[in-house]
């Protein structure tokens, strides 16, 4: 990103926290659909979807993030993304906005814990802060 340039992020809750990813980085984002569960898979993985004839795995990305579960409302999504040639669905609590930052509101996630590696840095916007995703990490 140069200096000073502009990118979008789709910024998202989980829980009460609102987290963001580079739109480039996005698909699309759709409405909850009908799961189908798969047996022996690692705990996040909420199953599998068909979307328009391509079958799509699906995780929830509170668990991923060790974060509790909501129960899905109207207002749960499904984020579409593809990295490193997969697409993978990730399930949030809801999206809020397609936002817009440049690099001087980004900072390291300087935080010592479990789970930094799954944050590329906050990104700080008036008041709020948006957990920037690593999809490198989560995935």
């Amino acid at each position: 990103m140069a200096a000073g340039q502009e990118e979008q992020l789709v910024v998202f809750q989980l829980n009460d926290q609102e987290y963001a990813l580079p739109i480039n980085e996005t698909q699309e984002i759709i409405r909850m659909a009908e799961v189908t569960r798969l047996p022996n898979t690692n705990y996040y993985i909420e199953g599998i979807i068909n979307l328009r004839g391509t079958i799509l795995p699906v995780i929830s990305l509170n668990r991923r993030l060790g974060l509790p579960e909501k129960e899905q409302t109207e207002d749960t999504r499904i984020i579409v993304v593809e990295n490193k040639g997969n697409k993978v669905g990730m399930i949030v609590d809801s999206v809020l906005e397609v936002g817009r930052y440049t690099e001087d509101e980004v900072e390291p996630p300087n935080m010592i814990g479990e789970g930094v590696d799954f944050l590329k840095g906050v990104v700080k916007k008036d008041d709020q802060l948006w957990l920037l995703i690593n999809l490198d990490t989560v995935l």
